[in-house]
């Protein structure tokens, strides 16, 4: 696996159309770990896909219709068996951590990268995801060089109270 243009050459691509241009393209310096499950709990479902496609069905889930209208997006996914998809280019801005802040820096959207693993912050991640997630975050930290292992966090960390995951069930210890 590589990153080619701002892709990962071996995701699976769905571009996106919730994003659009960081304020400053050189500054790229922040990982930010997600979780999603839709609807809550099930995995394996087109669902997200179609929730950063902006074609989710609100009939499809009673859950849907609380969140059809979301405009929001990560750059990558990954899959309960580590397949990754990625909707958005690296250099581009995704719509992941909403109203944030991290260090004082508010707007994390503006420099960082949003991974969403699928799960529920209680369930277990699975050996896959993490091998997979550590993959990409050597990429990450070879491609872009103002990350660092030190500057990648969790959505719960820089939107407290809003925001829970990845959880207590994210071992961090196995991509730090």
């Amino acid at each position: 696996m590589s990153i080619l243009q701002h892709w990962l050459t071996d995701a699976i691509q769905i571009p996106s159309p919730n994003c659009d241009d960081r304020p400053d393209a050189s500054d790229i310096s922040l990982v930010v770990i997600h979780c999603i499950s839709l609807p809550p709990g099930e995995f394996d479902t087109p669902y997200i896909d179609q929730l950063f496609c902006n074609t989710l069905n609100p009939d499809d889930h009673a859950y849907f219709k609380e969140i059809h209208q979301l405009k929001v997006s990560a750059h990558v996914l990954i899959k309960r068996d580590g397949v990754c998809v990625q909707y958005v280019a690296f250099n581009k801005r995704a719509w992941h951590a909403g109203q944030s802040n991290y260090n004082q820096q508010q707007r994390c959207n503006d420099f960082s990268i949003g991974i969403e693993l699928e799960g529920t912050e209680t369930c277990a991640y699975t050996a896959a995801q993490y091998s997979r997630l550590a993959t990409i975050i050597d990429r990450l930290l070879a491609t872009y060089p103002k990350l660092s292992r030190q500057r990648i966090t969790g959505h719960s960390d820089i939107a407290p109270g809003r925001k829970t995951d990845p959880g207590p069930s994210f071992e961090w210890e196995k991509i730090l």
